[in-house]
């Protein structure tokens, strides 16, 4: 049985997905994932722990691990996984990306310099440590601007400004973020910097690639319907095959596929956002791993080779480790039928009691699944500070047109109760 080093944190919402592909392809999984070493396997999963902040350490880890064997390919399943794959992919002796590419690629500003470096597409950008005077920058951004981390992923603390005044009160709610326990607890020296950059107006894409040996294929190209202008930048829905005019599509390939080459990027797969300008592709982001959350389900494959069901296909999951395994993957393509994802987003702060209206979000004509992942009496954080959503909402149909009806009418019959936070307060000590 051949082996697949599977790196993840112990959250993500891809893991079953991949050992579901696993036990189809009889593939064993092994998992590394950022937990206390001094546990005795919480998880029941024989994971090797490991710490994203340590990864020489981490490295040595998992190469103990193996006890002289290695697994026969590596995955890296989110952004802080990418460098230790990297690594132990060169330790391994195993096709992946060079370490410096793939932490480049986690960081805002180092693959903002790539591609400028490169002589691609780039907005005017400026990193800044978050111990800056914010009224002493704010007289010289060229508005309207957008304010980033350089780290945190999707669009967890990016945010718009059109103006002195709000770029201060963004400034400082994104060094309130980056100050917060669950960002500190990263330990990562990137969340001591933001950026500030450009805004750039246009039409946003999101591409969905694999590496093979630095060659590029495209899997996927997913419109991103919802304007995504600010002042937050929440994605909400995808819809696949893109009704970009071909020749936007193939721009927008070729822009991936040099700022894949900027970074170094070289094997595996690749997960760029895009905005398209009069002036160019500008690549916002490219991430060296696939598609996150459970957004993967919207993708399905079919090969002429293989005898693939005509009504399931083949997920991306089951191509990412038959590519990680070194097979010929190039016969698989997405199906011809439209699909897509929303991303149902959080309305407001609050502890979520339940939803109402699911059953019927799932009658409507082309809906496949509502997936609630929101749990009850959570509480609720939405953009810039929060970083998930209440859940995913899945379609396909035969144009790209009735898959997003789908999906905005399904979300139209959802009803969610979130009641207010009750804030917490200090009591009084005795005698106070």
């Amino acid at each position: 049985m051949k082996t697949i080093l599977l790196i993840a944190t112990t959250t993500g919402y891809q893991i079953r997905s991949f050992g579901e592909a696993a036990e189809t392809l009889g593939v064993r999984l092994v998992f590394a994932s950022d937990r206390c070493e001094r546990l005795e396997d919480p998880w029941w999963d024989q994971a090797i722990p490991v710490r994203f902040h340590e990864p020489e350490r981490a490295t040595a880890a998992v190469v103990t691990a193996f006890k002289g064997t290695r697994p026969d390919g590596i995955m890296a399943v989110g952004d802080r996984p990418t460098l230790l794959a990297a690594r132990l992919a060169s330790a391994f002796g195993l096709d992946g990306n060079p370490p410096a590419a793939a932490d480049a690629s986690r960081n805002k500003l180092a693959s903002r310099r790539a591609l400028a470096a490169a002589g691609l597409p780039a907005p005017w950008f400026e990193p800044v440590s978050i111990d800056t005077d914010a009224l002493a920058l704010a007289g010289g951004v060229p508005y309207p601007a957008v304010i980033k981390p350089l780290a945190l992923s999707g669009s967890r603390g990016v945010m718009r400004v059109d103006e002195p005044a709000q770029f201060v009160a963004a400034f400082e709610r994104l060094r309130r973020l980056l100050r917060s326990p669950d960002v500190r607890v990263e330990r990562d020296e990137a969340h001591q910097m933001a950026m500030i950059e450009a805004f750039i107006p246009g039409r946003e894409f999101a591409v969905e690639g694999l590496l093979t040996r630095g060659a590029l294929r495209v899997l996927a190209i997913f419109d991103k319907p919802d304007p995504l202008d600010g002042p937050f930048f929440e994605e909400t829905i995808y819809v696949t095959p893109s009704r970009a005019p071909a020749d936007v599509g193939r721009r927008m390939a070729d822009a991936v596929a040099a700022a894949a080459a900027a970074l170094g990027l070289w094997h595996g797969p690749i997960h760029a956002e895009c905005r398209v300008h009069d002036d160019g592709v500008y690549v916002l982001e490219a991430a060296a791993r696939p598609i996150g959350g459970l957004c993967s389900r919207a993708l399905r494959f079919h090969s002429g080779r293989l005898q693939a069901s005509a009504r399931t296909g083949v997920s991306l999951e089951e191509v990412l480790l038959r590519h990680a395994l070194g097979e010929d993957v190039s016969a698989y393509e997405r199906e011809v039928r439209a699909s897509g994802v929303m991303m149902i987003p959080i309305p407001q702060r609050g502890i979520y009691r339940r939803v109402e209206g699911a059953e019927q979000a799932r009658l409507v004509a082309g809906i496949e699944d509502v997936q609630i992942t929101a749990k009850e009496d959570a509480l609720l954080v939405p953009l810039p500070e929060g970083k998930s959503y209440l859940g995913f909402i899945f379609a396909r149909a035969e144009s790209p047109e009735a898959v997003e009806g789908a999906l905005r009418e399904a979300h139209a019959r959802l009803r969610f109760t979130i009641d207010r936070e009750i804030p917490v307060t200090e009591s009084l000590r005795p005698g106070a």
